[in-house]
C-alpha cells in the first residue's frame, strides 16, 4: 500500500510542471480518498480474519465437546452415540473402587442399579470395542476389591503387633536374668 502511495506521489511530482491550487487540492483529495479506501479494505480483511478465527475456535470447542471423554455417562448418551454396548454385572456394594479403576483405564461406562436384589447389584454398560480394556480394568478391580474384604481389621492387626512386642520384652527380661556369673 505504501509503495502505491509513493508511486502516485512520484507521478504527481513528475507530471505536475504547472500545478494550480485546485489541481493540487483535487490530486491530494484523491490520494487521501485512496488511502482511506485502502484502510477500509484492510479493516474489512481484519474483520473477516477475526470472524474466521472465531469460527475456527468455536468449531474446535465444539469438537472438544464431542470428543471422547472417559468416565461415567448416562446410558441414553452412550446409546445416542451409536456404538454397540456390552455389560458386566457387579455384585459388590463398593462400586466407587470400580469407578476409580475405570477412570484410570479411560473407559466410558454407565452404571445401572438393580434394586430387586438385596444387596443391590450393579450392571456396568460399556462400549463393545473397549472389551479388552474393560477386561483388564475389571481384573484390576477384582484384585483391589477382593483382598480388602479378606484382610483383617486394623484393630486386630494392632492387637497382634502389641502381643508380639510384649512377648519380645518378656524374652529380653528373661535373658537379662540369666546372665552368666563369673
Amino acid at each position: 500500500m505504501q509503495e502505491e502511495v509513493d508511486e502516485k506521489t512520484l507521478a504527481l511530482v513528475i507530471s505536475g510542471g504547472r500545478i494550480t491550487t485546485n489541481i493540487l487540492k483535487g490530486v491530494l483529495s484523491k490520494v487521501v480518498h485512496d488511502m482511506e479506501e485502502a484502510n477500509r479494505i484492510r479493516a474489512a480483511e481484519r474483520r473477516e480474519t477475526q470472524k474466521a478465527a472465531k469460527a475456527q475456535r468455536a468449531a474446535k470447542k465444539e469438537g472438544r465437546k464431542n470428543a471422547y471423554r472417559p468416565g461415567k455417562k448416562s446410558l441414553n448418551t452412550m446409546m445416542e452415540e451409536g456404538s454397540e454396548l456390552t455389560n458386566i454385572e457387579i455384585k459388590d456394594s463398593n462400586i466407587k473402587s470400580f469407578e476409580k479403576v475405570a477412570r484410570k483405564y479411560g473407559i466410558q461406562y454407565s452404571l445401572k442399579k438393580d434394586k430387586s436384589v438385596t444387596p443391590p447389584n450393579y450392571i456396568v454398560f460399556f462400549r463393545a470395542k473397549h472389551a479388552e480394556v474393560m477386561n483388564a480394568a475389571f481384573k484390576e478391580y477384582t484384585d483391589v476389591a477382593l483382598p480388602k474384604s479378606r484382610k483383617a481389621s486394623i484393630r486386630k492387626r494392632l492387637r497382634k503387633a502389641i502381643e508380639r512386642t510384649a512377648h519380645r520384652e518378656r524374652e529380653k527380661i528373661h535373658e537379662r536374668d540369666r546372665e552368666p556369673s563369673l
